[in-house]
């Protein structure tokens, strides 16, 4: 795997991003695991294995996924079910009829994104989340629902709503107790209201435009932040490591050869495959037809992924049992820098190009 090192070497020299880990394997066996760079540009703390990552977006499928997968497996939830059956407060508005179903594969009508932090930042902390809450009731549609899909931050907001309502517990205590901890993950976590956990080395992301601070440990999304660092589209953070614990036992458990035995063989098929009638699977996202950040050599059919903002990726492909993750913290110390979208195809290649000439394939 040298060409896959000097490639990891060549884009911190370039500031594709300041530092990273990349960690690959095949059919359950870690093949390549390696630090580079900067996890702190201005103190020149060095990425090592014990590195945290804000794994941003990652939050979706490796938690609020995850939750929803284990409620439907206890017969507590069901992805046809509408918010309006769990949520009440959304029953005179048009986003009674969304089901779970459509918030899993972003086809529920709802926009992307917005910017919710700008007036919520402005009250105390105790009031915040409630405040979020009130602006996602009011929230209209912008589509039909089912009609359309368009990758959305509030869908993934709602999820982990119903998710408490229907469990009684927060997002971060549920996947703790109920997944994290059964599978004696340590790295998976939130860090709420900027309590982490001292003595870590955390990748640093961005200098904070309105927070004014250099993020350590901190969430970078807004949104999150102001919901005190636990949310359901962003908010985890985490190492290569843990990521890797959680795919792989989707992966075995896919496969029929689960060692935790945490989730329901055909569930986790139905997750992961995606339909002829869906864009997406249900929490993750494929391979685009073109251009894809997962490059060129990954099954088609039978590859999940995700990215997370912050410079943070992995790629599943089901068939060929090859998983790639990709952590780094190119938003660091700015967002403006975007030159991880070329490199990122790039990476992928050449790890699959190198495992075939290893064992083909």
């Amino acid at each position: 795997m040298n060409s896959v090192d000097a490639l990891m070497r060549q884009a911190v020299s370039e500031n594709v991003f300041p530092g990273g880990r990349l960690l690959v394997s095949q059919a359950g066996k870690i093949v390549f695991n390696e630090a580079y760079g900067l996890a702190n540009t201005f103190t020149g703390q060095a990425v090592t294995r014990d590195t945290i990552y804000d794994l941003a977006s990652l939050t979706k499928p490796l938690a609020t996924t995850l939750a929803v997968m284990l409620l439907i497996q206890d017969a507590k939830l069901r992805l046809d079910q509408t918010l309006s059956s769990i949520i009440s407060e959304l029953s005179n508005t048009p986003k009674a009829d969304i089901e779970i179903r459509h918030l899993l594969t972003h086809t529920s009508g709802l926009p992307d994104y917005r910017p919710y932090y700008i007036d919520i930042s402005q009250l105390p902390v105790e009031h915040r989340k409630n405040a979020l809450r009130e602006k996602l009731i009011s929230e209209p549609l912008i589509s039909a629902i089912g009609k359309k899909t368009l990758y959305s931050d509030i869908g993934f907001m709602l999820l982990e709503w119903v998710i408490e309502r229907i469990s009684g517990a927060g997002l971060s205590d549920f996947v703790k107790e109920k997944i994290y901890d059964p599978m004696k993950i340590k790295d998976l976590f939130f860090i709420v209201h900027d309590r982490c956990i001292p003595n870590r080395n955390y990748a640093a992301t961005e200098l904070c435009p309105w927070r004014q601070i250099l993020l350590n440990g901190r969430v970078h999304d807004d949104n999150a932040y102001v919901m005190g660092g636990v949310a359901g589209h962003a908010g985890l953070f985490g190492s290569p490591e843990s990521v890797h614990a959680i795919l792989l036992e989707l992966l075995k458990t896919f496969h029929g050869k689960a060692s935790k035995r945490i989730f329901d063989s055909d569930l986790v098929k139905s997750f992961l495959f995606k339909t002829d009638m869906q864009e997406r699977t249900l929490g993750f996202d494929v391979p685009s037809p073109t251009g894809s950040s997962c490059g060129e050599l990954f099954s088609r059919e039978s590859t999940v992924g995700h990215l997370g903002f912050t410079g943070t990726s992995f790629w599943m492909d089901l068939q060929q049992q090859v998983i790639v993750i990709l952590l780094t913290n190119r938003v660091h110390p700015s967002r403006n820098n975007e030159q991880i979208k070329k490199f990122r195809p790039v990476i992928h290649n050449q790890v699959l190009k190198q495992l075939r000439q290893l064992s083909p394939m």
